[in-house]
């Protein structure tokens, strides 16, 4: 069978293997049933979901023509370390990581870092429009997430607040 789409087929692919690895990791739990449904339910559904979209893309990807045959061209290297990088510094700096002495600086200080460094995967980022996204989205976040759900995690940094 002869590939029609290079970025469809892996593109369905990569959507498959993610729906199998929830839907896998979401067996674990107790997933229940339709009318009383156990914490494992929901990824499962969506796991299975993301899998039968994949293999329909998969699908189309082989029967249906594209134009230039969606050749897949090089590896974007840079918005991929940065856009990982920012996820990663967030993760750091929203809880901390005690084994390397590193406190917890909150959800507002984490929001900025996670902004400005994935800001800088695009080639002409610019410093002012990167900190009007960044105070929107921590403003945001503040609002959804503390005052709003009442979720219970640091704001601010740990040496701050005490």
């Amino acid at each position: 069978m002869h590939i029609k789409s290079q970025k469809d087929f892996f593109c369905g692919l990569m959507f498959m293997a993610v729906g199998v690895a929830f839907a896998w990791g979401a067996s674990t739990y107790n997933v229940g049933s339709g009318a009383r449904m156990g914490p494992g339910y929901f990824p499962l559904m969506l796991g299975v979901l993301l899998a039968v979209i994949g293999a329909a893309v998969t699908f189309t990807s082989l029967v249906v023509e594209t134009e230039g045959g969606g050749k897949i061209g090089k590896i974007a290297w840079r918005p991929l370390v940065f856009v990982i990088g920012a996820n990663v510094i967030f993760g750091i700096l929203l809880a901390g990581v005690d084994k390397f002495g590193i406190p917890a600086f909150g959800l507002i200080v984490g929001i900025y870092a996670l902004v400005f460094v994935a800001s800088m995967a695009e080639a002409g980022w610019k410093f002012k429009t990167t900190l009007i996204l960044a105070t929107v989205l921590a403003v945001g976040s503040y609002l959804a997430f503390v005052v709003a759900l009442k979720l219970q995690f640091p704001v601010w940094p740990s040496f701050i607040t005490g």
